[in-house]
């Protein structure tokens, strides 16, 4: 009978168990329906650069703007009557545009895991002994403007309302409807019932700062930043146009494009005494700058140049903001007791102590070693303690014996790097006062306009740099090839970047307009766009 009772209670600790685990099971989630709240989706229509376009890894093609933003966001916006949103697909994967027959730009990165390092497709699979795919897309082929996607890749605020703009942008010259035709015109063409403006003043700086803030007009890569005027001018034209029907749309502001990894994963002090190349010569670079160090000491000590044995040091710049003191290094040099047996300690003749002089305040006159403060732009990175060429021959044709000449045309160690290599501090404020007055203009739109949403890209990659912003199972954050967010290039978003950036959109569409593509479950998911290409990719 105890045997009898034990078996009926276990039985009953078992059924009330059941009942326990029945209670705590959580019920499945109903989420709610999706609706439109107040907004038209059937004939959608983006507007921008080239985060709308797709660009990424240092290319527009094919898969990159299959997975665009705004080809993301259509997707959701059939879910409520959004209509089919057609895109200028280029016509391969390789990145690269032809300009008649020629190479407008050329192919797009890829990752070379053995080097740890970006690479273009091409050197990747021509180092590999792969066929290299031939650059197919033509900018001179006019396709027509029945699109919807108008992203046009190193567009400026201005260039969207420029007519003839075509002739000068292999994008746009593919798809624009006559070449005096101006973006906007196209865009307006398709009648949008929704639109998003994106990225509008981005490339208005970017230029500018991809340039390491070039202020020389005579230089081929001056890029001024767009003046405050234009842009208000041009951004109320883009407005007035693409609202004049009755649409409603979304607009994004203009993020700090110095918080980019283009211009924060170079560091400023990327000299290693460790490094074969470099650490031997340390002794000699010493001296032949102790040579010019009392005349910074006595003019401004914080142009000292000085190369650590024990520790990484900075690379050696140009400044065009110091003083230009050529003529005192000059004078001193040529007044010293000692500068001629410091010129025979090289192997020269004591005759070539004035030519040597006037080379050294030439070099030095606005140098200085890079600071904290100093941004360098990714590509330095692959020209710092090379040889220039340039300096090379005027060198040897000022005089100097070609090992002396080479020795002195070290790029970032004993040749400055130029300005294009630099953001220096002043350049960053320019570029961040046009910035900061840009995003009061969007915004005094946006607090004024109740068709319009403001997507606030400045604030999100603030949060991708500093802490980074989950996304599903993921962290995404802005550390160059490992971070998620941006693309090899250093300023374009991964296509889970894009993706990301699509559910922004969607956050300010719910919230200006009542729609609730967030809270229904009707979103991007991480795991469906990819953070990288394959170089295989056709």
């Amino acid at each position: 009978m105890k045997f009898k009772y034990i078996c009926l209670l276990a039985f009953s600790i078992g059924l009330i168990s059941c009942n326990d685990d029945d209670r705590i099971l959580p019920e499945e989630t109903i989420l709610p329906e999706l609706t439109s709240g107040s907004v038209d989706f059937s004939n959608y229509v983006a507007i921008g650069a080239s985060f709308t376009a797709g660009f990424t890894d240092g290319g527009l093609f094919i898969a990159s703007q299959e997975n665009s933003f705004p080809n993301i966001l259509s997707k959701e916006f059939t879910k409520v009557g959004g209509g089919n949103f057609v895109q200028p697909l280029m016509s391969d994967n390789t990145g690269g545009i032809l300009v008649g027959g020629n190479i407008a730009r050329s192919y797009r990165l890829t990752f070379n895991s053995e080097t740890a390092t970006p690479q273009p497709l091409n050197t990747f699979l021509t180092e590999l002994g792969a066929p290299v795919p031939t650059i197919t897309t033509e900018a001179g082929i006019n396709i027509g403007s029945d699109f919807n996607n108008f992203g046009i890749p190193g567009a400026k605020s201005f260039h969207l309302i420029a007519p003839g703009y075509a002739g000068f942008n292999p994008y746009y010259a593919r798809i624009a409807s006559a070449p005096a035709a101006t973006v906007l015109g196209d865009a307006m063409a398709k009648n949008p019932t929704f639109f998003t403006l994106s990225e509008v003043g981005g490339n208005d700086v970017l230029g500018n700062a991809l340039s390491g803030g070039e202020s020389d007009m005579m230089a081929s890569n001056y890029d001024p930043i767009t003046p405050v005027g234009n842009f208000d001018n041009a951004l109320n034209q883009l407005i007035d146009g693409l609202t004049s029907n009755g649409a409603k749309g979304v607009i994004t502001n203009v993020p700090n494009i110095t918080d980019l990894p283009h211009f924060t994963t170079v560091p400023f002090k990327p000299l290693s005494p460790l490094n074969p190349a470099f650490g031997p010569q340390i002794p000699t670079l010493n001296t032949i700058f102790g040579a010019l160090n009392g005349i910074f000491d006595a003019i401004d000590p914080s142009r000292r140049i000085e190369f650590s044995e024990t520790e990484a040091s900075p690379v050696v710049i140009f400044d065009e903001t110091l003083v230009n003191i050529s003529a005192q290094i000059k004078g001193a040099l040529n007044n010293s007791l000692t500068f001629p047996a410091f010129v025979q300690s090289f192997g020269l003749p004591e005759a070539a102590a004035p030519l040597v002089a006037n080379l050294l305040g030439d070099a030095y006159g606005q140098s200085r070693q890079a600071t904290e403060d100093d941004l360098l732009v990714l590509p330095s990175s692959a020209i710092i303690g090379t040889l220039n060429q340039s300096s090379l021959q005027n060198l040897i044709a000022a005089g100097l014996p070609p090992q002396l000449a080479g020795q002195f045309s070290a790029e970032g160690i004993t040749l400055p790097l130029e300005d294009k290599w630099v953001l220096i501090p002043s350049e960053q404020d320019e570029i961040r006062v046009a910035t900061d007055a840009y995003n009061v203009i969007i915004k005094s739109i946006t607090d004024t306009n109740d068709n319009i949403a403001l997507v606030d890209l400045n604030n999100i990659l603030g949060e991708l740099t500093s802490t980074g912003i989950n996304f599903d199972s993921f962290n995404l954050n802005t550390d160059l090839v490992t971070g998620g967010a941006v693309s090899l290039d250093g300023f374009h978003l991964t296509a889970r970047g894009y993706a990301l950036m699509a559910n922004k959109f969607l956050e300010a569409i719910d919230d200006k307009f009542g729609t609730n593509f967030i809270v229904s479950g009707n979103v991007a998911k991480a795991n469906d766009y990819p953070t990288n290409y394959s170089p295989l990719l056709q």
